[in-house]
């Protein structure tokens, strides 16, 4: 078979630990198509819009914590795939992305669906390949073994990350009727392994260093939940404060700090002396919270040390002092051994203003009024155990940030925060929903809902999908945000009005639409919302803008005040 080098491209996925593709229509893509929809162990699905079924893939990634292949055939159909391409980089989660294409002859000849594909990502994957274009020749089968086998390696290897292919096909693309298919029994498999743990010389730096400093503060940024690294860091948080944002997974610690970007919102000359640490330990990707950032970049001789399995240096406090290549939990684990000499008082004066904007929280709720903060507080705190939470960007990330989870809450937190756009957060839980039994939860906006409205458009059944859509009618954000707020332009070319609601979109795509009406009904409301019935379901409040915002501001003026 002329195309078998292209076919045993699948085979080389299996045994590399690939189990998931997703695959968009096209001609020109039909013998990766052929060679991923054939294999036995890679389950398949097929999304027409290439923009959604690339977050999908993203999804199903880090739900799997596996790369995905994601296919498309030649032009713009290719390109449709950058925004997941580049959250995919960002977020450090591994893909394959396939893209057919026109032999090289006829780029910029005149020919159909043909562009610029070579390096079509740019800097936004880890690697680019292009397959040969000719198979005839042993070289040319063994080069395509090789680039295949090095491009999982890749995408897997720390920090994880999205890979491209361009594979170039020349005619026919489909098998003759009496052609055999088979794929090749004896595949060559490239293996790596990249161990990475702490050397007995940092172990010695570290337990010289670490007993040196009395105010040590932990940051965590984005993690993906890991019941290990929390029991590890249980007895830390106990005498050092770790912050723990709700997209850090490490809300089940008895004493994080939860609210710091409540705390630190402008916070006195008097407070900053009190917290100010001498040594930083972050570790994890970025860290949602705004305030938190500024305040440590008050700090540039800050000690700072970062916790990271790849070389990378990451410094968004603009302190970095030493890069500790190593996993987080082998790290905590090892500093729980030593005898540190971690000021109390230090540590009292972080819990003291986490325990204060925990109460101002409990007083401020229940609201009489029915806004989306006081909904998101709903949900929250009536989540299912073991479910999937997602967080979609703008305002419900932050609203989630603020009122935060609880210890008891066993809830794992997702959200695209690598770019932080608003494309294709429905999508990407989607892509979660496809392969995870437990119940997927996202929370949106109005824009980014309808911006993604072809997540729902494919065959395939989302029994444990729910989405809970806060509707405001355009992007209340600008309303909050210093800048926008009072200008003239910001009502049209900010906010950007819209006057859909979700109840068409159900009924055209088969999901349960249940509407909020009243604040009373919530619970009740929120019991059936979590119930299953076999479809997914969309909870959906329309409230006005100029309402959330009085209520976020009367929030945060809550929060802020002193004790």
């Amino acid at each position: 078979m002329r195309n078998q080098p292209i076919y045993d491209i699948a085979e080389i996925c299996s045994r590399k630990g690939l189990t998931h593709a997703v695959l968009c229509p096209g001609s020109r893509c039909a013998p990766l198509i052929l060679a991923f929809t054939r294999h036995p162990a890679i389950q398949c699905r097929t999304i027409t819009d290439e923009r959604s079924a690339a977050f999908i893939a993203l999804g199903i990634a880090r739900q799997t914590k596996k790369p995905v292949a994601v296919v498309s055939t030649s032009g713009t159909a290719a390109y449709n795939f950058s925004p997941a391409v580049a959250e995919a980089y960002f977020s450090q989660t591994p893909l394959l992305i396939f893209t057919a294409d026109r032999p090289a002859e006829w780029i910029t000849q005149h020919d159909g669906q043909t562009i610029y594909q070579a390096a079509l990502y740019g800097r936004h994957v880890k690697g680019f390949y292009s397959l040969p274009q000719q198979y005839e020749h042993p070289d040319d089968r063994w080069h395509i073994n090789r680039i295949i086998n090095e491009a999982v390696n890749l995408a897997n290897a720390e920090p994880k990350g999205p890979v491209h292919i361009n594979t170039p096909f020349r005619e026919p693309f489909y098998p003759a009727p009496d052609e055999a298919f088979s794929y090749s029994k004896n595949v060559r498999i490239i293996e790596e392994h990249n161990t990475i743990c702490l050397t007995d010389e940092v172990k010695e730096k570290i337990a010289t260093a670490l007993p040196t400093y009395r105010n040590i503060l932990i940051v965590a940024g984005q993690l993906d939940a890991d019941p290990e690294l929390v029991t590890a860091m249980q007895p830390i948080a106990g005498r050092i404060p770790v912050f723990t944002g709700i997209l850090s997974n490490l809300h089940q610690l008895q004493h994080g700090i939860r609210y710091a970007d409540a705390f630190l919102t402008k916070p006195s000359d008097e407070l900053t002396t009190r917290l100010k640490p001498d040594l930083l330990i972050s570790f994890g990707k970025s860290v949602l919270s705004k305030n938190l950032k500024l305040f440590l970049r008050k700090f540039p001789q800050l000690e700072h040390w970062h916790i990271q399995p790849h070389t990378t240096a990451t410094d968004p406090f603009q302190n970095l002092t030493r890069n500790i290549v190593a996993n987080p939990q082998e790290f905590f684990t090892f500093i729980n051994s030593l005898t540190l000499k971690q000021s109390e008082q230090f540590s009292k004066n972080w819990a003291a203003e986490d325990q204060r904007i925990r109460q101002r929280l409990t007083s401020f709720f229940p609201q009489s009024e029915l806004s989306e903060l006081a909904l998101v507080n709903s949900v929250l705190g009536q989540l299912p155990d073991h479910c999937n939470l997602h967080l979609a960007n703008s305002m419900s990330v932050r609203y989630a940030e603020y009122i935060g989870l609880q210890p008891h809450q066993k809830v794992s937190v997702f959200s695209n925060r690598g770019t932080s756009g608003i494309d294709g957060c429905t999508s990407t839980a989607v892509g979660h929903s496809f392969v995870s039994d437990a119940l997927n939860i996202l929370i949106t906006g109005d824009l980014a809902f309808f911006y993604d409205r072809n997540a729902f458009w494919h065959n395939y059944p989302l029994p444990n999908l729910r989405v809970v859509l806060l509707n405001n009618h355009g992007g209340i954000i600008f309303k909050l945000i210093d800048g926008p707020a009072d200008l003239p332009e910001a009502e049209e070319y900010f906010v950007t009005r819209q006057p859909l609601t979700a109840k068409t979109l159900c009924t055209e795509f088969g999901v349960d639409y249940l509407p909020v009406k009243q604040a009373e009904n919530v619970p009740a409301l929120l019991d059936e919302f979590f119930k299953s019935t076999g479809k997914p379901k969309v909870l959906e409040l329309e409230s006005s803008i100029d309402l959330n915002k009085t209520v976020f501001e009367k929030f945060k003026q809550n929060l802020t005040q002193a004790p």
